[in-house]
């Protein structure tokens, strides 16, 4: 029996209970690959009937909407063959597996734009010579997933998104290490949807989009602000993902929050997806991100970039972090805002060192040119592939005369609360935080106002616990920023040796 106006709860305790069908063939990593797809299906599958049903008002029978949207496919969001319906995919017993890795591809061949989305999974895969997943197991599933109406009516798509987002996490929680690659905690996409508080007509931009989370909270804090006025002209997103099965989830969960977006598979810093005509990148009023942290890339990645993005400097080969900023900052439209996730040390290795040091440099350039905004410490544990704290950088091509010269530091490491197996950020600490960024206030224990004198006194540090201390903190360099540290030491020095050999050999000082 189909149940109308389902609320998030209901959605999401059945949908987990879905994925508990599959917990012991697969792997926790793997239960996305398997049910993600099927919950689109489902979807699909339920709207294109609500629509056959407008269609046949207006056509006179369902006969006839049939064969006008087998014509025009365009009179639906997406056309599915009666074979490919949930409601005949209900009715296997046997050949389960089979018939269902059919039944996606042929909707994919059907809708172009479903093409490496929904038909990236074989339901009939085996290993070692066995089924992933028995046909007497997706029985099951597709049973439990058959209980409710996921149709235009029966449930809101941002509800529908929110669940189907609950599952993400829930995946997260069991995935370990490889959960960066495709979820950002929930609370800290709004908390930075706030931040950028995205205006009508605004393009947003994530170039390494996982999931699409942080794409679709900006899209859902729009809604929240403009829902009311629908004169006001719509986002336009954009966003890039390097993982394939990655890219089609974040396709999946965009289609479902029911909006537009141009997702595109590949490698964004070797290939980035959105370009001009002419060449150079595209250019957005907003962008938004949580790249892989202290990712590795070669420095000809960097040296022989052909669009011109690390104008700053090139970040060392072991830590792309400041290789990300400058990818994004290129990015941005002269009147442009980005706010991004990256490991803490970013914003503090290499100050205070002697001599050189790539990070601490390019972060100089950043901050007297007055385009860092604000910086805010998250509290540790919060992330599923590392207990590490982040931090948000947010900078801002055109600040505000009052904010000119000057950087917001909010420290709000001890703002969370505790939960399993992670860390969250409740409500009132993601608004307290949003409104003293939104107001650039400074409050007593969280934040602090600088100037850019005072950042370059301290070396150009901008971690926000050396300037807004909390009881207990420790100011210790967290080891995994010692070894980047020390790598790029061994890179700067094996240049330099380099150098030093080839003066020697000019001279006759070297065999």
């Amino acid at each position: 029996m189909a149940q109308n106006n389902l609320d998030t709860k209901t959605l999401e305790n059945w949908l987990w209970e879905a994925a508990c069908k599959i917990r012991g063939p697969i792997d926790a990593p793997k239960y996305k690959d398997y049910i993600l797809p099927l919950i689109f299906l489902k979807r699909l599958s339920d709207v294109f009937e609500d629509e056959l049903n407008e269609l046949s008002e207006k056509f006179g029978s369902l006969e006839t909407a049939e064969e006008f949207s087998r014509i025009d496919p365009g009179l639906v969001r997406f056309y599915l063959p009666p074979e490919a319906r949930w409601s005949e995919v209900a009715k296997k017993t046997t050949n389960v597996g089979e018939y269902l890795t059919d039944a996606v591809r042929t909707i994919a061949r059907y809708n172009p734009k479903l093409q490496g989305v929904i038909d990236i999974v074989d339901f009939n895969a085996t290993a070692g010579g066995q089924r992933i997943i028995s046909d007497d197991v997706l029985v099951a599933l597709i049973d439990v997933l058959g209980r409710h109406r996921l149709g235009l009516k029966d449930v809101d798509p941002d509800i529908l998104g929110r669940a189907y987002e609950y599952l993400l996490r829930k995946f997260a929680e069991g995935s370990g290490q490889s959960a960066g690659e495709f979820y950002t905690p929930g609370e800290v996409a709004i908390l930075m949807s706030k931040i950028l508080d995205p205006k009508p007509g605004n393009e947003v931009y994530d170039p390494c989009c996982g999931s699409g989370g942080l794409l679709i909270k900006a899209h859902l804090r729009f809604k929240e602000k403009y829902s009311e006025d629908r004169t006001k002209e719509p986002l336009k997103f954009y966003g890039q993902e390097i993982l394939h099965s990655t890219y089609a989830m974040a396709k999946m969960n965009i289609f479902i929050h029911d909006m537009e977006a141009q997702i595109a598979l590949g490698d964004t810093m070797n290939r980035p997806a959105f370009t001009t005509s002419e060449g150079p990148l595209k250019k957005f009023d907003l962008v938004t991100a949580n790249p892989m942290w202290n990712q590795t890339f070669s420095q000809s990645v960097y040296e022989n970039d052909p669009y011109n993005r690390f104008v700053f400097g090139y970040p060392p080969s072991n830590s792309a972090d400041w290789g990300w900023i400058q990818h994004m900052f290129a990015s941005l439209k002269n009147d442009g805002k980005m706010a991004l996730v990256i490991d803490t040390g970013a914003v503090s290795r290499g100050s205070g060192n002697v001599g050189k040091n790539r990070e601490r440099d390019i972060r100089k350039e950043f901050v007297e040119k007055d385009l860092v905004e604000s910086v805010l410490l998250l509290p540790e544990n919060l992330f599923y592939n590392t207990s590490a704290p982040g931090v948000i950088i947010v900078i801002n091509k055109l600040k505000p005369a009052q904010r000119q010269d000057q950087i917001l530091l909010i420290n709000a490491s001890k703002l969370y609360e505790k939960g399993r197996p992670k860390n969250f950020l409740p409500d009132e600490s993601v608004e307290r935080i949003a409104e003293i960024y939104l107001n650039w206030k400074e409050e007593e224990g969280i934040s602090k106002i600088i100037s850019k004198e005072e950042a370059a006194k301290n070396d150009y540090n901008l971690s926000p616990s050396r300037y807004v201390a909390q009881n207990g903190e420790d100011e210790t360099l967290p080891l995994e920023d010692a070894v980047v540290q020390l790598k790029e030491a061994e890179e700067e020095r094996k240049e330099a040796d380099e150098k030093l050999e080839i003066i020697l050999k000019e001279m006759g000082l070297w065999n």
